[in-house]
């Protein structure tokens, strides 16, 4: 039986858990369960802090998991991201007071307050800058106005609270990040757990891919077909079918969503007519 590790709070819970359930997986009905069995997938799901879940995949306990891959850097565990999951997307940077520093080499001998310390001391490593790391957990803002710091290192969205905070972010993002599925480098899986993962892996894989195409079918006239299918290549090739009417074919194919009301209107424009999107639940490559 596969034993995954899955967020059981915060913003990667309430995705992770629509996801897996868009998959085909069993999910907890109580927040409050913490592990759940899916007997007809042969799958034990254990809730835990997103912060832990690198350590228990890479113990071995687990044999895979979901979490977010700034967690992963700064757990500093035996693990590995095999797939990204396109949610929880956010950006890692440092800020200050204005006039501060304008990047990281400017931060050699300061001292740096987050609630992400293997992160930021990777990446003043990796830069070659010596500067000291305090921990803090929580919001970070007021660290520098306390004299704790001089700089600080979090997750930025809009940057609202850190101009609030009367700080301005400075140099390049340290890191993006997103939901992951991990495993641990040293997992040494027999085949049958090894098979349960790529298909575990391939399930999530149909889900992205159904969220990010819809099915277009529509009517063409025979003498337009080569300017329809190069607007809907589809991912092999689109399927036509000739129609009652002499002259007309049925075409379909996948197109990608955010592209989906343009293709329509280009393939109005050279007289496609019935044109229909339809949402794909499932899908394999």
């Amino acid at each position: 039986m596969l034993r995954i590790a899955v967020p059981n709070k915060g913003s990667l819970s309430g995705p992770a858990a629509e996801m897996l359930h868009e998959a085909g997986y069993q999910q907890r009905r109580e927040s409050k369960e913490l592990r759940i069995v899916d007997p007809e997938n042969e799958v034990e799901f254990f809730y835990l802090r997103p912060r832990d879940i690198a350590i228990y995949v890479s113990s071995g306990r687990l044999d895979i998991g979901i979490t977010g891959r700034d967690l992963l850097i700064d757990s500093g565990a035996d693990a590995e991201e095999i797939l990204p999951l396109g949610f929880a997307r956010s950006t890692f940077r440092y800020a200050t007071k204005p006039g501060t520093a304008s990047g990281v080499q400017d931060l050699a001998g300061m001292t740096v307050a987050t609630s992400y310390e293997g992160i930021v001391a990777k990446h003043l490593a990796d830069n070659g800058i010596d500067a000291s790391v305090v921990h803090l957990d929580g919001a970070v803002e007021t660290a520098i106005e306390l004299g704790v710091a001089e700089v600080i290192a979090d997750v930025v969205e809009t940057g609202t609270s850190l101009r609030n905070a009367g700080l301005e972010v400075i140099g390049e993002p340290i890191m993006k990040s997103e939901a992951v599925v991990i495993r641990g480098t040293r997992a040494d899986a027999d085949d049958t757990v090894e098979a349960k993962v790529q298909q575990f892996l391939r399930r999530l894989q149909g889900v992205l891919v159904a969220r990010t195409y819809v099915m277009m079918d529509y009517d063409c006239r025979v003498e337009q077909l080569e300017k329809a299918v190069a607007l809907t290549p589809g991912l092999e090739s689109p399927t036509v079918s000739p129609l009652h009417n002499e002259g007309w074919v049925a075409v379909r194919a996948m197109v990608p969503s955010k592209e989906a009301q343009r293709i329509m209107d280009d393939l109005y424009e050279i007289g496609a007519r019935a044109i229909l999107t339809t949402a794909i639940h499932a899908c394999r490559l």
